[in-house]
């Protein structure tokens, strides 16, 4: 019998409670719990909580394999190891092989689980990795830098480097008498079972959640199967970096210019050839803006708009096309109701927290930087 032992503290020092903080809309444990229940080589998923507030949240997720179950408050300290939960529970519950899975990995998925279980057949013990292309360095005794891992001298080239495998902390798969007598959760015959780069971040800053956050949130939508028929963009902020040039020194009696992105254009003009609905929607009244959408074809224009909503929800009327097949780009305020009204919402990396936690992609390109571009060609291509 397979289990999935999964340790929830309650405290947490870089973000408090950060086990049950929203995460793409969801409670962050709820991830790494969906997948153990989607894995179909687990047999029971259990929980080990110290919080009653976890244990009520997690017990509401309502997956069939999963329980909830306590745990000491020595193996719940800031000093205490995995292993003293894991031996807790080994103690207790009979069980033939456990994984234990960290709840700081939403980017976790069952086949990942399924791929350990698999490389266990002929194993002790398996742990995910992932593999890094860095080149190392690190002092010697006498305070000099000295590489480790390559010879610099002789730099190979990225595609060259075999690199190396670093834990991601995400699973380690071990057999019950193996941790037993070992008193780890690896040891004897060791395999890796590699997952994405991008399962290396570490959620211990701000920064760092936003990021996961938004690569989980891409990976939902693609498995939508959405299929966008309408793509429309804000103007400033978005189309452009937001600043505001002036030709005088007096910032009146010149003309105000703005700076657009050639990339941003190309996208637009690349989705219109795939048969997308293309237009502008903006706040300003920008003469500006009107000349750069003719010189761009995109099929709508709208400035000066108070209500962005209601101008989407009638080119949904005009085109026969459902908010589900709707794709948005803004970067403010104004375009939250129709970043979260339409069926994929984008904002820039520069966008304002509020709209970041609204929206279900947030580009790698800040606005006027090729954000656009990078949310069209998702769109165009099939990514999502």
């Amino acid at each position: 019998m397979n289990v999935a032992y999964i340790p929830l503290r309650g405290g947490s020092k870089s973000i408090p409670m950060k086990n049950i903080k929203t995460m793409a809309g969801m409670p962050l444990a709820y991830w790494v719990v969906k997948a153990a229940c989607d894995c179909s080589d687990i047999d029971t998923v259990y929980v080990s909580t110290d919080s009653e507030i976890i244990s009520d949240i997690v017990k509401d997720f309502g997956f069939d394999k999963l329980r909830v179950i306590g745990r000491s408050g020595s193996s719940a300290t800031d000093h205490a190891s995995s292993e003293i939960g894991l031996l807790e529970f080994a103690a207790e519950y009979m069980f033939d092989n456990i994984v234990m899975i960290q709840a700081t990995s939403p980017l976790l998925e069952a086949a990942d689980l399924s791929k350990g279980f698999a490389s266990l057949i002929d194993a002790d013990s398996v742990l995910s990795v992932v593999k890094q292309k860095r080149f190392i360095w690190q002092n010697d005794e006498s305070g000099y830098a000295i590489a480790v891992n390559y010879d610099f001298k002789n730099r190979p080239r990225r595609q060259e480097f075999e690199g190396y495998y670093v834990e991601n902390g995400a699973f380690y798969i071990t057999r019950r008498s193996s941790l037993i007598e070992s008193q780890c959760r690896l040891s004897g015959k060791i395999r890796m079972v590699e997952m994405p780069n991008e399962s290396y971040i570490e959620l211990d800053e701000p920064e760092d959640w936003r990021i996961v956050e938004s690569l989980l949130k891409r990976r939902m939508v693609s498995a939508t199967g959405l299929k966008i028929k309408m793509f429309l963009t804000d103007c400033d902020g978005t189309l452009t970096d937001g600043g505001m040039y002036y030709s005088s020194t007096d910032g009146v009696t010149g003309e105000t210019l703005k700076k657009f992105n050639t990339r941003d254009g190309a996208g637009l003009r690349m989705l219109k050839e795939a048969g997308i609905i293309t237009g502008i929607i903006t706040g300003e009244n920008s003469e500006i803006a009107r000349k750069r959408a003719e010189k761009l074809g995109v099929d709508e224009i709208f400035i000066g708009v108070v209500d962005k909503n209601k101008i989407v929800n009638d080119l949904c009327v005009k085109y026969g096309v459902r908010m589900a097949e709707t794709a948005y780009i803004g970067d403010d305020i104004n375009d939250i109701e129709v970043i979260k009204s339409v069926g994929l919402g984008f904002c820039p990396y520069d966008a304002v927290e509020s709209v970041k936690t609204v929206a279900d992609c947030i580009t790698k390109a800040s606005g006027g930087h090729g954000a656009v571009r990078e949310a069209a060609d998702m769109v165009r291509t099939g990514y999502m």
